[in-house]
């Protein structure tokens, strides 16, 4: 295991810690969750988080990464490309090559990488279209992490994952209790010890479900989330757009006050 004393995250909404919200409305998510982690026993552990809802790749390598490899921390965790790929005629290959290039340029810069492969989608209704162009994508993310040395947390492979209490209404981003599970297995991967583990399982409750619900679930859902979003894509326009990092500079870290986690309320 090594000690980190400098870790800055860059993504999209997923490392931004949507839909994981603080009492003051803020969100939380994962990587404040594994800086938390990561600051233990660490005095003057520093932490950015540059990530943003709604950004694209080239975005976050236009942005994000240059400021990155200027600060140089310990730690750079990388989830970028999940806007693009879920772009309806996107090319995998390429937004996997582009990644690849950032991923060398950080190693080269001595910075520890970690990177996030995307979740299985066959268990989420609508969603589940995606899973080949996922599994693609995922297969050259493996292929880049052992090219230059990154690690890689296996979304993929968490079936806890598959259960829906992981997931927001939207099928796009994790609960708080999804966010929870993934920083702990960031964690894992980085060899830094935690008192939980994310592979406990979900309470039991009775998971049935009629045809019609269903369907009206997916009605609401694309009419909610997924009509919304296409038209956002097609004027150009991001969730972003106006906003800035929670956490734009590498500086002491100071948790939120967070909401308690009960994992009987995931039921």
């Amino acid at each position: 295991m090594r000690g980190y004393n400098s870790y800055v995250a860059l993504g999209d909404s997923f490392t931004e810690g949507l839909n994981d919200l603080n009492p003051d409305g803020t969100f939380r998510g994962w990587a404040d969750r594994l800086a938390e982690i990561l600051a233990e026993g660490e005095p003057g552990f520093q932490y950015a988080n540059l990530a943003l809802r709604g950004k694209m790749l080239a975005e976050i390598v236009e942005e994000q990464v240059p400021i990155a490899l200027e600060l140089k921390p310990d730690l750079v965790t990388l989830c970028a490309g999940g806007n693009d790929v879920i772009v309806p005629g996107s090319d995998v290959d390429e937004i996997a090559a582009q990644l690849d290039e950032v991923i060398g340029k950080l190693r080269a810069a001595g910075i520890d990488v970690l990177v996030f492969n995307g979740p299985d989608t066959k268990h989420l209704p609508v969603m589940s279209v995606l899973r080949g162009k996922i599994g693609i994508y995922n297969a050259h993310l493996w292929t880049s992490a052992a090219r230059h040395g990154a690690k890689i947390v296996d979304m993929w492979a968490m079936d806890v994952l598959h259960d829906p209490r992981a997931w927001s209404d939207d099928r796009l981003h994790f609960t708080a209790e999804g966010h929870r599970r993934i920083a702990l297995r960031a964690a894992e991967v980085l060899g830094v010890p935690t008192a939980e583990d994310w592979r406990e399982p979900w309470p039991v409750i009775d998971a049935r479900a009629d045809w019609i619900a269903m369907r009206r679930s997916d009605l609401a859902w694309t009419k909610t989330h997924l009509l919304p979003w296409i038209r956002r894509q097609l004027r150009g326009e991001s969730m972003g757009d106006g906003l800035s990092p929670k956490r734009p500079e590498l500086a002491p870290f100071v948790a939120a006050p967070p909401v308690p986690d009960d994992h009987a309320a995931a039921s």
